[in-house]
């Protein structure tokens, strides 16, 4: 049974996301996030491998691959909202999707894009441009999850109001459970370089 576990978590990282630029909405839906009262916080199961791609990236750019620090949810302001909608905004606006086997000639590179790239260059870009609003590293997570049997990246911000998705798939801000995917393994706040697997937290 663990040999089929691992075997289908790997093949959920390494799957190439669905190419969707096309359905992302308009900034019409771009919308002031409603918090519930007592909001769902996203949990961690116990270990998960990370997707092959993600130790490639982080021996390169060891900033961006950071998940662990003293702050696990940024207090939710207005203004941090703001950032929130302003970052995914541009991002998905800047960048074109793109499939890496179609732009690199290899399939699952990560890496932050140009003016093209696939869904975890978008959240990689997003964590970036985040943490240089000073957003710490360790509330940003790149996550796992899968949509229709594909494999997906999107990026985790943790608030103190709930853990508010970040998608090249819409440019509205969602609380993760509005979200109608899978949730599979985010990095870990715990321990550098590793992820965990996705519960509802206290479940």
């Amino acid at each position: 049974m663990l040999k089929v576990l691992a075997a289908t978590l790997m093949a959920v990282c390494a799957a190439s996301c669905a190419q969707t630029t096309a359905s992302i909405s308009s900034t019409a839906a771009i919308q002031t996030v409603a918090f519930a009262a007592e909001p769902q916080l996203m949990g961690g199961s116990g270990p998960a491998f990370a997707p092959p791609a993600f130790y490639a990236f982080c021996a390169e750019r060891p900033d961006l691959c950071a998940s662990t620090g003293s702050v696990r949810k940024m207090e939710m302001t207005e203004a941090r909202q703001r950032e929130l909608r302003d970052v995914n905004l541009s991002v998905n606006r800047q960048v074109r999707e793109v499939s890496d086997l179609e732009r690199l000639g290899q399939e699952d590179i990560w890496g932050l894009p140009g003016n093209a790239g696939d869904c975890e260059d978008f959240a990689i870009l997003k964590k970036k441009e985040l943490m240089r609003r000073g957003w710490p590293a360790s509330t940003l997570l790149l996550t796992v999850v899968t949509v229709g049997g594909e494999g997906h990246v999107v990026l985790t911000a943790s608030t103190d109001q709930g853990d508010i998705i970040l998608d090249n798939r819409t440019n509205a801000l969602r609380d993760w459970t509005k979200v109608r995917y899978n949730f599979f393994a985010r990095q870990s706040q715990k321990a550098h370089g590793k992820w965990e697997r996705i519960v509802v937290a206290g479940a």
